[in-house]
């Protein structure tokens, strides 16, 4: 890994000023690049004077920290490697990225102004590289400074496969060693030193910088796919200085030797780290591309919308009959609440047409294999059929689960569900399903994993019980075998911090906590905010993030509620709810009956995105109790 550094045969000797120092370093998973001692690590401890380039290598240091008197060579080797006669050998080598060591033979001469050409083309490229993954700064709320504080624990990347490096994580860990900027040190150009990983939380990594040992007083927070973070081994191909903090500078008598000792061994990031980062935000939808999104006014239908800006893979769509373009819906380009062109049609679900007739300049149709395809069904044997009762997440309140009940069987596996007990006459307020959604459950599935049901609005008899509602409704439960039984190994634990989209407006993204897991089904808390507004996500959704993906993609975090927001939320019920209005700028949160009585009053409310369902699982054993 220590890609153009010199070998240091002659200076692996030298002993530091502690034997601490000098222990191996613990095992990491074998899928990261190991870092070699195959090569000279250039150091440069001295940081009272200007920059000097080995005549030899080409690497540039801290002047009063090169050797010989004339400062030309940046340690014995390159001094008496020119020396010999193998120069141009070395300098060959150096620029076809092997480490030239005193044994290189002599070779032919060699153009090297075209091999310094090629160089220099190459560190460009690094540097544009660099530049596609910058990190945004999220102002007003530090993810590093919480979690220290209260000692939490973030859930990880790979818990996330529709995030950027969701699928190719890898086994970044603690331990893990990278080249970052030294902020302790007073040369006025830009300086790097190596640091491992304390501690990770989602994309955001706990540095300590090499040579601190067990003190902390310098460890600071850093996205690890932002464009600071760096392989061991980058400032050597890049030409970069590589100082020791200043903190620290004079603790060793030899850092050469103490840092070869310190990594062999060691794991880095992989050298293509950054642009598989690069890779991984790159995203599909573009601007002006129409698709199909529920209506928010009547979820019971879908409308025309065009894509206005794309971040991070989350969408705003504006519905096309917006003229001023405020009239918008936020979500995930994964979201099962978005479809092709023509997709309502086709499998029989209602539409409501636009009133322009052309499209607009610019606008085009988004291809359909952009859109999350849902499991395949056979529904030519036993099938849900309309009237069969099933327990299901409420869109209008996704903190209950609720009675409810099978409207419309559509095509290729879709289902219109009402709320018993609190439908609009007309039937707007049915939300469309897929019948392997893990937003839909078989009856008792909530007394079976000890949630709370929410029964039918009105319904007197109490405590619910699902064998008296069927006898009495003259109706029959959905079959168990219908409901799809997968659960994958998510990898989420109670108490892991994330961000999380509130569904209630979707397009804010929290601060957030897990707080119940049942099977694929998580209970997300808004971190600062009460129960009441918790909300039952699957374990898959496009609407959960890692720590620090706002910071990544550039969208704003909101922090948990202040502690005024926490009081005024004590007073009662109603200032509650006033309360994180008033905090997030959108719009109220509401229970399901004030928003379906706005509704039949012919007033706008924002529609809660389907409870998040990732179409494509169900659950599993949890399943286990048949129908009465």
């Amino acid at each position: 890994m220590f890609d153009g550094y010199d070998s240091c045969s002659e200076d692996t000797s030298s002993s530091s000023s502690s034997d601490e120092s000098e222990e191996e370093v613990a095992p990491l998973p074998s899928s990261l690049p190991i870092i070699k001692n195959n090569g000279q690590v250039y150091t440069y401890p001295d940081g009272k004077s200007g920059m000097a380039t080995c005549e030899m290598c080409g690497m540039v240091g801290v002047r009063d920290a090169f050797y010989s008197k004339t400062k030309r060579f940046c340690s014995v080797s390159c001094s008496r490697s020119y020396s010999s006669n193998s120069k141009k050998a070395s300098i060959l080598a150096r620029l076809q990225g092997k480490p030239p060591t005193k044994k290189a033979k002599v070779l032919q001469k060699q153009p090297l102004v075209a091999k310094l050409a090629a160089y220099a083309q190459y560190q460009a490229t690094l540097q544009n590289q660099a530049k596609t993954k910058a990190a945004v700064p999220v102002e007003g709320f530090s993810w590093g400074n919480y979690i220290n504080s209260n000692s939490f624990t973030a859930a990880p990347v790979t818990c996330f496969k529709h995030a950027p490096m969701g699928t190719c994580w890898g086994d970044i860990a603690e331990g893990v060693r990278v080249e970052v900027p030294n902020t302790d040190c007073s040369l006025p150009t830009k300086v790097f030193w190596i640091a491992g990983i304390v501690k990770l939380a989602g994309y955001n990594a706990l540095l300590r910088y090499e040579g601190f040992e067990n003190d902390s007083s310098l460890d600071f927070w850093c996205n690890v796919c932002g464009s600071d973070i760096h392989p061991v081994g980058w400032c050597a191909t890049s030409g970069k200085p590589l100082v020791p903090p200043r903190t620290i500078q004079h603790k060793y008598t030899n850092w050469k030797a103490f840092l070869v000792k310190r990594l062999t061994g060691a794991k880095t990031l992989p050298p293509d780290f950054s642009q598989k980062v690069s890779e991984s935000m790159q995203y599909p939808f573009k601007t002006c591309m129409r698709v199909e999104v529920v209506d928010k006014t009547h979820l019971c239908r879908t409308r025309v919308a065009v894509v206005e800006s794309v971040i991070g893979g989350r969408l705003r769509l504006v519905y096309e009959e917006s003229e001023d373009k405020t009239d918008d819906f936020w979500c995930h380009m994964y979201s099962p609440l978005i479809h092709h062109i023509g997709w309502s049609r086709s499998i029989g679900h209602r539409f409501k047409r636009s009133d322009i007739t052309k499209k607009q300049d610019g606008h085009f149709d988004a291809p359909p294999h952009l859109f999350m395809k849902v499991k395949e069904v056979d529904a030519a044997g036993e099938w849900f059929k309309e009237g069969m009762k099933l327990e299901a997440i409420d869109p209008l309140n996704l903190s209950a689960i609720c009675v409810a009940t099978i409207r419309k069987v559509l095509a290729d596996g879709y289902l219109m569900i009402g709320i018993d007990g609190s439908e609009a006459a007309d039937g707007s307020d049915w939300f469309c399903y897929h019948a392997t959604s893990p937003s839909i459950f078989p009856v008792g599935f909530c007394e079976i994993n000890m949630i709370e049901l929410t029964p039918p609005r009105g319904y007197a008899k109490l405590p619910f019980k699902w064998f008296d509602y069927l006898r009495e409704t003259d109706s029959i439960a959905a079959p168990v075998k219908l409901f799809n039984k997968e659960v994958p190994n998510h990898g989420f634990h109670v108490g892991m911090k994330l961000e999380a989209v509130d569904l209630m407006e979707p397009r804010l993204v929290c601060v957030a906590t897990v707080t119940r897991i049942i099977h694929r089904l998580l209970r997300i808390h808004f971190d600062g905010w009460e129960d009441e507004y918790d909300q039952w996500v699957d374990c898959e959704s496009p609407d959960l993030y890692p720590v620090g993906w706002c910071q990544l993609t550039g969208y704003q975090l909101q922090p948990p509620a202040p502690q005024s927001s926490r009081d005024s939320q004590s007073s009662s019920s109603k200032q509650k709810k006033k309360a994180k209005s008033q905090q997030y700028k959108g719009h109220k949160k509401m229970t399901s009956l004030q928003l379906k009585e706005e509704l039949l009053d012919g007033e706008e409310y924002s529609f809660l995105q389907g409870a998040s369902d990732q179409e494509s699982n169900g659950s599993a054993s949890y399943y286990i109790k048949q129908e009465p």
